[in-house]
């Protein structure tokens, strides 16, 4: 009998070793991070097992691949051009600066970037909290031309977070104003609660406000904002700690309905 082959591959993340035929077709593979083994013929388990012998690290489960879960038949069923999850941080303002970059020189930085560097910052610390069981959304489109900067999915709960560009700069709060430096105040805590509830909507669940603040010298609560919790960008990751909300399964299910566009579009 042909001598099995083994492939290493890369697939959302999770490094998986495919057990082929030597014309290609597949007999099993490993999933390290899951220690299990997935059979689609069970009279080449010892055959597969040999193969994979080199490569297996402590116990591991061996039988048929698992049946779907409801969430990741939704995932499988998404057009990639629906796809809400592998966006970037800030892809809405990568966008829009490819289109237009805007002039060299500018004697004020361009805003965008600025805005830009919040969202990155931001969103790479919620990437960052992925392997603790949550998921996170970027730029999710709403109808009006207006976005959600980050949507985190975990077990303890459902975040909306809009960032806001504050590096070295004094950050003073009075429900529902904020004001930034020597800038007038303006009512950005008004924004945010919006584009909580529209999601709400839109996911049928609660999700909670969050404000990021990138860099700031100083944060000053005059009033406390009401529901709205305003985090640091270093804070970020302390989302992590929260739980108790949700299961894996509805993190799961919410997550798969949140990267549909199509969910948005309702609003």
């Amino acid at each position: 009998m042909s001598a099995l082959r083994v492939i290493p591959t890369w697939r959302h993340g999770r490094e998986r070793l495919y057990v082929c035929h030597p014309d290609g077709r597949n007999v099993a593979w490993y999933d390290r991070e899951a220690a299990r083994v997935n059979l689609l013929s069970e009279d080449r388990r010892e055959d597969v097992l040999r193969a994979l012998r080199p490569f297996l690290t402590g116990p591991v489960a061996v039988g048929p691949p698992p049946v779907p879960t409801p969430a990741e038949l939704a995932r499988l069923s998404l057009h990639p051009d629906d796809d809400l999850a592998p966006n970037r941080p800030g892809e809405a303002l990568l966008v829009a600066l490819d289109r237009d970059p805007g002039p060299a020189r500018l004697l004020r930085p361009d805003p965008r970037r600025r805005a830009l560097e919040a969202e990155q910052t931001v969103g790479e610390a919620l990437d960052r909290i992925d392997g603790a069981g949550w998921h996170t959304l970027h730029s999710v489109p709403l109808p009006g031309g207006d976005r959600i900067h980050h949507l985190a999915i975990g077990p303890g709960g459902l975040f909306a977070v809009h960032t806001l560009y504050a590096r070295k700069q004094r950050v003073r709060i009075a429900d529902p104003l904020v004001a930034l430096g020597r800038h007038d105040p303006q009512p950005l805590l008004r924004r945010v609660r919006a584009a909580a509830d529209r999601a709400s909507y839109a996911l049928t669940a609660e999700v909670r406000p969050v404000l990021a603040l990138t860099g700031p010298a100083d944060v000053t609560v005059e009033i406390p904002p009401r529901e709205v919790r305003v985090l640091r960008d270093t804070e970020i990751v302390g989302l992590a700690r929260l739980g108790g909300l949700l299961k894996p399964a509805d993190v799961e299910a919410l997550h798969a309905m949140a990267r549909d566009r199509n969910t948005w579009t309702r609003l």
